[in-house]
């Protein structure tokens, strides 16, 4: 295989090729930084670490020559959502409003390097991940491999482009209404939103308050679980955390046998949104093979609570929380200080309040697994619009346009379940198609085994994009 071919391949295929000795970690990472560099059009990462991660390769190289104990991401290049700290590199959240470096790595970002891996940059997200579009006034636009006319969604959306794209076969993201999910459903990817508490957002004492995880987006099914396993299980400061999984993910990943009660429902958790019928079918057919696998599979008609009174003091006083720690408030984006305006009521008792009521939703969502073990809905309302979504707009108006977007995935993050957005193909339009798959507490194990499933019987399309060059 081609040293370009290897860089643009997943985790499996690069960690064979490395542990036979076909590639070294050096040539890796040298052509994972060429796709980067020719693929610069697309705007997914505002940050190329080229000495740091040459450095980190001959490192790791060393430590394969010297025999020493390896990690399962030994030399297995990954990207960095720009809300999560790597020493040395400012982490912007998206903004001009910082200027100093972080100090050390965040607790994932130490404990991937701790697996081998090589932090090889940081990817764009609009400013403090407040819109599913990644577009911002200091970064420009994200585009969609699939179609660069597109949107990536977001806010994770330049992790999603460099996976999609094959610049690198995993990046973290990070998931406070649907940020790993809804760009994984733009961009045909596997996105998994652990369950409140899986992931450490260590040094931060939150991430959006009880609403924000962080997690991988990945090509495949395996690879996320592979990652997951390196950086899931809690640090001391943590404020929220989840008990250890009954088995690894990737042991869950890899067990295809099991049978299991789902439900499906089109219904959407916020009234008045117009579901794209392509959606509709991709729900249908989806729950059509689930029940050819063996499955118990039925329609149902969710009670969905309303989260708004949960989930906007924490998006607020998230936003607030973020913008009161950069150096330079006064550049802010417009938009961004409007938000801040319309938030200011967002304090931190106010936010403690929505946190109780969010608890007291979980119990009652959790009613619904006790007849399922898996709900299946759709993760979008729409197809992925057009880029330039932000342009002209304040935050009223983008928090308009961000509802079609965010009305399938946001109940979860304010009830901290886990749900995963899950590739079902190509739309029409030659863009792909996704499904949502939501389990009960610290049901992640449950949901890599369906996906697992789905993606061994409809294998995943890539992207038609095509590195220039």
């Amino acid at each position: 295989m081609d040293i370009h071919e290897v860089a643009g391949s997943g985790i499996g295929e690069q960690r064979e090729l490395l542990d036979s000795g076909a590639v070294s970690v050096t040539e890796l990472v040298e052509a994972t930084l060429e796709r980067i560099d020719r693929a610069s059009e697309l705007g997914a990462f505002i940050r190329v670490l080229r000495e740091q991660a040459r450095a980190e390769a001959a490192a790791r190289d060393r430590q394969r020559v010297d025999g020493a104990e390896l990690g399962p991401l030994h030399g297995i290049p990954v990207a960095v959502k720009d809300e999560i700290d790597v020493a040395g590199v400012v982490t912007t959240f998206g903004t001009r409003a910082n200027r100093t470096p972080a100090a050390a790595d965040a607790e994932v970002v130490r404990r991937l390097r701790a697996a081998g891996a090589v932090i090889i940059g940081k990817t764009a997200m609009p400013e403090f991940g407040q819109w599913p579009f990644t577009e911002s006034s200091t970064y420009g636009i994200t585009r969609n491999p699939w179609d660069p006319t597109r949107s990536t969604g977001g806010s994770s959306g330049g992790s999603a482009a460099a996976v999609a794209a094959g610049l690198v076969p995993v990046a973290l993201g990070g998931d406070g209404g649907g940020s790993i999910r809804i760009p994984a459903a733009c961009c045909g990817l596997f996105g998994l939103k652990p369950q409140r508490g899986r992931v450490s957002v260590a040094p931060h004492e939150h991430l959006w308050w009880a609403l924000g995880v962080a997690g991988p987006l990945t090509r495949s099914v395996l690879d996320s679980a592979i990652v997951y396993d390196v950086i899931r299980g809690g640090a001391p400061a943590d404020r929220f955390s989840a008990p250890d999984p009954i088995m690894s993910f990737e042991e869950a990943a890899r067990r295809t046998d099991r049978v299991l009660r789902i439900g499906y429902s089109t219904r959407s958790p916020v009234p008045m949104v117009k579901l794209d019928p392509e959606h509709r079918r991709a729900v249908e057919q989806t729950a059509a093979l689930l029940a050819g696998l063996g499955h118990t599979v039925f329609e149902v008609d969710p009670d969905y609570p309303d989260p708004t009174p949960a989930f906007f003091p924490q998006f607020f006083g998230g936003v607030r929380a973020e913008a009161e720690s950069v150096e330079y408030p006064e550049l802010l984006e417009r938009r961004t200080r409007e938000t801040l305006r319309l938030g200011a009521w967002a304090r931190r008792g106010v936010v403690e309040r929505a946190i109780r009521k969010g608890e007291a939703l979980t119990r009652k969502v959790d009613r619904l697994f006790d007849e399922c073990d898996l709900l299946l809905t759709p993760t979008l309302a729409i197809r992925p619009p057009a880029v330039g979504v932000l342009d002209g707009l304040g935050s009223v108006r983008a928090q308009l346009a961000a509802i079609p977007m965010v009305a399938y995935t946001g109940l979860w993050n304010v009830t901290g379940n886990p749900a995963a957005s899950v590739p079902t193909g190509v739309a029409a339009d030659g863009l792909p198609l996704s499904v949502q798959l939501i389990g009960p507490a610290n049901g992640e194990t449950t949901i890599l085994s369906a996906a697992a499933q789905l993606e061994r019987e409809r294998p995943q399309a890539r992207a038609s994009y095509r590195i220039p060059g």
